[in-house]
């Protein structure tokens, strides 16, 4: 098996884990599920921010650790008091090192001022209603291990609830995924099979996703100069999490990386 193909085989064990403890009902029960949510497509068009969702990640399969140190309240605080658009949470913990307590972290530090993306291997509508108990405004959805009709499934639930849904591709005939329920696409730079990275895969995608999408650039960005790049090809969003995680000080990255890309104007 490929690294996703192993990710969503474990995914599907953790879920069933999962109810296992808490049902839906209970879920729909903890404060957090009846609070607004906040629109990250509105966060992306809002001109004095930067575009950028920012994410809090502390390893991958691919790079092992990446941060250990700093806590999800000082980085999600800092993202929040330096324009980021939104801020991007990992809750995988196998493979990634989160949790569904970072994101509720996240919440709590940032006081519901930016809207949160739950960032996971999402499989089951279960997780969609963890996703909002625990914070999230958003969703992602990966077109590589979903088919079309479950995406829009899934889709339809977050819509239900409240939730936006990004949806991520990585090639052409993923773009069959997108559907009316989608808000944002998401083209990701690396290959969630083999994860290499290749920054061209947006500027090659952007220009077939439909003009209703809001359009957001993922992995892969470590320079102002790229966003710059993207954000003249039709990109609204860019989601950055290594670039400034793998820093000795992620908050102190992002704030001179704003400084600069503010230098360069919109």
């Amino acid at each position: 098996m490929n690294i996703l193909e192993k990710i969503v085989a474990y995914k599907k064990t953790e879920v069933e884990a999962a109810k296992a403890l808490k049902t839906i009902a209970e879920l729909k029960g903890m404060p957090l599920f009846s609070t607004p949510c906040l629109s990250l497509t509105a966060y992306l068009l809002d001109e004095t921010k930067t575009g950028i969702i920012a994410e809090y990640k502390r390893q991958s399969p691919s790079k092992g650790v990446i941060n250990n140190e700093s806590t999800v309240n000082d980085v999600t605080n800092a993202y929040t008091q330096n324009g980021a658009s939104g801020i991007s949470i990992l809750t995988d913990s196998h493979f990634f090192g989160g949790s569904l307590v970072d994101l509720l972290a996240a919440r709590e530090a940032t006081h519901n001022r930016i809207p949160l993306l739950r960032k996971d291997f999402m499989i089951d509508e279960y997780q969609i209603f963890e996703a909002k108990a625990f914070g999230a405004s958003v969703i992602l959805l990966i077109a590589a291990c979903l088919s079309p009709e479950k995406v829009k499934e899934l889709a339809i639930v977050a819509k239900s609830i409240g939730l936006e849904v990004l949806l991520e591709i990585h090639n052409e005939e993923e773009l069959l995924h997108i559907c009316d329920e989608v808000d944002l696409v998401g083209v990701n730079n690396r290959n969630l099979k083999d994860f290499v990275v290749n920054v061209e895969a947006s500027a090659q995608l952007i220009q077939k996703i439909p003009r209703n999408k809001v359009a957001i650039a993922e992995s892969g960005i470590n320079d102002t100069d790229t966003i710059v790049f993207l954000r003249k090809a039709g990109f609204k969003g860019f989601l950055i999490g290594e670039h400034f995680m793998k820093q000795p000080d992620p908050t102190i990255a992002f704030a001179n990386f704003v400084n600069e890309l503010n230098t360069k104007g919109r």
